[in-house]
């Protein structure tokens, strides 16, 4: 939802609308919609098309673009929520993966 959010504020800073948004990534008004509200993810190809519109740091979108996925994961956590981050900063400090 963080990614929605962004580029929903992003879109009304601009005084844009929706349907200039997703004439511009190929898609219908109701599938741009959806990406605003969180209800479906943008495809990663769409990332470099909306930063070139916004003007805005290609690195930033994927950064929240991808904190989005992790959010979806971590929603069936639970109360592990806080070790499996933990899990992961510690193996990517390591450089146990990529």
């Amino acid at each position: 939802m963080i990614f929605g959010k962004k580029i929903r504020t992003l879109r009304e800073e601009r005084g844009m609308l929706q349907r200039q948004l997703s004439a511009a990534l190929e898609i219908d008004t109701p599938m741009y919609s959806k990406i605003e509200r969180g209800e479906r993810p943008a495809k990663r190809s769409q990332l470099p098309i909306l930063a070139n519109i916004f003007q805005v740091d290609e690195k930033e979108l994927h950064t929240i673009w991808l904190a989005d996925k992790v959010l979806d994961i971590m929603a069936d956590a639970g109360d592990l929520k806080n070790e499996v981050i933990a899990c992961v900063q510690k193996s990517l400090a390591e450089g146990n993966r990529p």
